[in-house]
């Protein structure tokens, strides 16, 4: 007579498997929230150059997170299969079921610190957005003072722009003197 193995801890590689993943996940998070608020300093202190370099270790760091994703989506679907619901319904508390109280607890600790570094990610990313924002938006301002006509750069939004009509139809006064 074969035992039928209970669900409860039937997978304990799970468990292990997702305190690695989620130990992956909080340390290149880490590192993200790192360069987004290194890039926050150099917008503000206006260092060109240093943005445009942490711009660089962004995209390295957003490109380990693609494959960290990867490796979640695995483990949502093996997860899901263990608990015989869809990935995308797979919850921390729903895999306390097949993980020890223990890994549960700590899962549950780790997750918890990775949604909270993952807000003030998105919020300090969104300030740096507003920031760059604002110096596009200054540097357009001044570009329109000039009165150039022609191809004057970019807007506030990184969009294309052109100037449209003469240095006289621009409506900025310089001298407004008489002959």
């Amino acid at each position: 007579m074969s035992a039928v193995v209970p669900a409860k801890y039937s997978d304990p590689m799970l468990g292990v498997d997702l305190l690695a993943h989620l130990g992956a996940q909080l340390v290149t998070v880490r590192r993200l929230l790192r360069v987004v608020l290194d890039q926050g300093v150099a917008i503000r202190a206006r260092d060109v150059r240093r943005v445009v370099e942490l711009t660089g270790v962004l995209q390295a760091e957003l490109e380990r997170r693609r494959m960290l994703e990867e490796a979640r989506v695995e483990l949502l679907e093996r997860a899901g299969a263990r608990l015989g619901v869809a990935p995308d319904a797979v919850t921390i508390s729903l895999l306390e079921d097949v993980m020890d109280p223990e890994t549960a607890q700590l899962a549950g600790r780790r997750s918890a610190e990775l949604r909270g570094l993952l807000a003030e990610l998105q919020r300090e990313h969104h300030c740096n957005r507003a920031l760059m924002n604002q110096e596009l938006a200054f540097l357009d301002h001044l570009l329109r003072l000039t009165g150039e006509d022609g191809d004057i750069g970019y807007d506030s939004a990184g969009d294309r722009r052109t100037a449209s009509g003469s240095k006289a139809a621009s409506g900025h006064r310089v001298f407004d003197l008489e002959v």
